[in-house]
């Protein structure tokens, strides 16, 4: 996790100096970004998959080795297409490794235990995006962003030391639904390369279409399939559950609108304020500070306020926050601007917790595998979209010929906020109480 989330925050904060590295706009960065994370959506499947084929200890270890030959692959790419390429094999690996270390944790905890347990698999993650701006920045400006990934292949060697730490035992072995597994990544796939598409300067909009139009029609055959099949690639019985279908309907959406402001603020010092990389990734550091910081005080508030009333709190304060971030100019005094920037990172922090959480309130031990690859899978596409959705919205206000494009695509970051606020609102007061009560 730690290697995953340093690359990606990482690499968005040097994304400037790689665009022009390669001769392009900084818009289209949200390429690689995506696409990274969006393979990652597309493969988690599999590795659910082949963990209870062959055993978590031997999927880890070939995932960490694919990963790491990745990263070498990225930091010697001659071209924006050639890094895209090798940002697509990271994301298998990257897949690979997912499914591991939740379904090893979940399977081997009682209900009353789920609130904590999640709470111990957020803490390691949450270092390397603290990490992640600052390196990227630091050595865009005084060295070079391939280092950015040859970072990965000492700590790569450092997990494999620990390999025999990871229980070897397999699931319930299954066949293959390669036919679903085919629809599912065409569906994910299609969708990204639209948002992708109608972000890039010159774009074809019919092009963008005819993405979207192959998204829509390979997504209702997946879930056909995944509805008829004896042994599909994932089985949707968790999306019946309330506390399982709204931090994946609304929260999507809230991980959409977050990870577009975590891709617009970087641009926004760099391009917007002419920051260097390293001025902007040690402001951006403060967000992910307020991330880290806000950590203990999360399972706290959950027990005393609940989960519908946190995460109220959460979502409108992200809305709140966003909509100022808006508002900073060039000359705003530095503290306001990382003050502003720890409110945020807090907030999404919370949200995305509360949201983590809740979701397996009520999944029983049957359709616990199913429900964490499902969940596992949908998190990722969002987070692979928030790249693409921000540069999306900047490449829209820019269209529009709007005085401020960047404020105009915070504003609009914040609107789409009011979605799961929305849906936050509309929970019953005692959601997620089977986990409050146990604690």
């Amino acid at each position: 996790m730690f290697m995953e989330l340093l690359d990606g925050t990482a690499l968005t904060t040097a994304a400037p100096r790689v665009a022009a590295a390669f001769k392009v706009s900084s818009v289209a960065m949200a390429v690689p970004i995506s696409a990274y994370l969006v393979t990652v959506a597309a493969f988690i499947p599999l590795g659910g998959w082949a963990v209870d084929r062959f055993g978590g200890r031997r999927v880890f270890a070939v995932a960490v080795l694919l990963f790491t030959a990745a990263s070498a692959l990225c930091a010697v790419a001659p071209s924006l297409a050639a890094l895209d390429a090798a940002r697509i094999a990271q994301g298998v690996g990257g897949a690979l490794m997912v499914p591991v270390g939740r379904l090893v944790v979940l399977r081997g905890i009682r209900r009353e235990e789920v609130i904590r347990a999640i709470a111990f698999l957020t803490w390691p993650a949450l270092a390397a995006p603290l990490l992640g701006p600052l390196v990227g920045g630091l050595l865009a400006t005084y060295a070079s962003w391939r280092w950015i990934f040859l970072l990965n292949v000492p700590l790569g060697v450092i997990a494999l030391c620990f390999i025999r730490t990871i229980p070897a035992e397999r699931g319930p072995a299954r066949r293959l639904d390669v036919r679903g597994w085919c629809l599912t990544a065409a569906c994910l796939g299609s969708l990204t390369a639209a948002a992708s598409i109608a972000a890039s300067p010159g774009a074809e909009p019919l092009a963008a279409a005819a993405c979207l139009l192959t998204a829509i029609v390979t997504g209702v055959f997946a879930v056909r399939r995944m509805r008829t099949a004896a042994e599909p690639l994932l089985r949707l019985d968790a999306l019946r559950i309330r506390t399982f279908r709204f931090p994946h309907a609304g929260g999507s959406v809230f991980r959409i609108a977050i990870n577009a402001v975590a891709f617009l603020v970087p641009l926004l010092f760099v391009d917007a304020f002419g920051w260097t990389p390293a001025h902007a990734g040690e402001a951006f550091v403060a967000l992910y500070a307020g991330n880290l910081g806000i950590k203990p005080a999360t399972t706290p508030l959950l027990r005393r306020l609940g989960f519908r009333t946190v995460l109220i709190c959460a979502v409108l304060g992200a809305i709140a926050a966003t909509a100022l971030i808006a508002t900073l100019r060039a000359n705003t005094p530095i503290v306001l601007t990382l003050a502003l920037l720890v409110a945020s990172g807090a907030f999404r922090s919370i949200g995305f917790t509360v949201y983590n959480t809740v979701a397996f309130a009520d999944v029983d031990a049957a359709n616990l595998a199913d429900a964490n690859t499902l969940s596992s899978a949908i998190q990722q596409l969002a987070i692979g979209l928030g790249a693409a959705a921000g540069a999306l919205a900047l490449r829209l206000c820019l269209a529009l010929g709007v005085r401020d494009p960047y404020q105009a695509a915070f504003i609009v970051v914040a609107a789409a906020l009011l979605i799961p606020a929305t849906e936050a609102v509309l929970q019953p007061r005692d959601v997620g109480s089977t986990l409050t009560r146990a604690e």
